[in-house]
């Protein structure tokens, strides 16, 4: 039996986030251990400006169900079609924790991203889910993920 049983695959849907997937599936095979994807949307507070917005409701509404589809797109091309996929709406950091939690990971993957000049100084999801998390963080660079895929 691995050391890790559940892994908890963090992606934002970007291009990176494929990379990071195909070594988060092989480390879960290597180890025997499930693999369940989470993505957050943050909500960016809106501000009305008239009656030809749609609603903010509406807005969220179609960017969760948007998330949806790409995430489950993103799982059907890494082959982990049956693994849970969740697509959490408030603070990414906060939602990761809690996710975390409340599913009993025993990892947690995400990806991170190089920082230079005055970036070092802001606390970056990975630097929060770090201290905060119930379990181990593996926080891999896309671009290094990339390089390193199967060829």
């Amino acid at each position: 039996m691995g050391v890790y049983r559940r892994i908890l695959l963090v992606v934002d849907l970007t291009e990176g986030s494929l990379a990071i997937g195909r070594k988060a599936q092989a480390l879960a095979a290597a180890l025997g251990a499930e693999v369940e994807l989470l993505h957050v949307v943050e909500f960016v507070p809106v501000e009305p400006m008239g009656e030809t917005l749609m609603p903010s409701v509406q807005i969220e509404e179609e960017l969760l169900e948007r998330a949806r589809q790409r995430l489950a797109g993103l799982c059907a091309e890494l082959g982990l079609s049956g693994s849970p996929c969740w697509v959490e709406s408030g603070n990414v950091k906060s939602e990761i924790v809690r996710v975390a939690r409340d599913r009993r990971a025993d990892l947690i993957i995400l990806g991170s991203r190089e920082r230079h000049g005055l970036s070092i100084l802001v606390n970056l999801t990975e630097d929060t889910v770090l201290h905060a998390a119930p379990c181990d963080v593996l926080a891999m660079r896309p671009a290094a993920a990339e390089s390193r895929s199967v060829r």
